[in-house]
């Protein structure tokens, strides 16, 4: 998976389309992602005592990977993003993302 905790993204299908945030949480396991204030669900909790009140939670559900873009902090655009295997003087090797537009290491 080529987006971690912390990227900004964009949306590129379904009601959030076209919005950007900050991804939260990465299920790489199930493919999907938890993006900051978009695809907001209600959750509506019963009262755990007597007096109390239900509550309705507003929390971002996540959705699929494929359905979003990662935003290069470098140039801000919107691109694919390229894995590349660097080695260092003593023969350990190391995985980068490079933005594919302007060939930036975004890591």
């Amino acid at each position: 998976m080529n987006i971690k905790k912390g990227d900004k993204v964009k949306i590129l299908t379904g009601k959030d389309k076209g919005k950007t945030g900050k991804v939260l949480q990465v299920f790489p396991s199930r493919n999907r992602i938890s993006v900051e204030g978009l695809n907001l669900l209600i959750k509506h909790m019963r009262p755990r005592r007597q007096g109390e009140k239900g509550q309705r939670i507003e929390f971002p559900a996540p959705m699929d990977a494929s359905n979003m873009i990662l935003l290069c902090p470098k140039c801000s655009h919107a691109s694919r993003i390229e894995q590349k295997i660097v080695k260092n003087e003593r023969g350990k090797s190391k995985k980068y993302r490079v933005c594919k537009k302007c060939k930036q290491v975004i890591d």
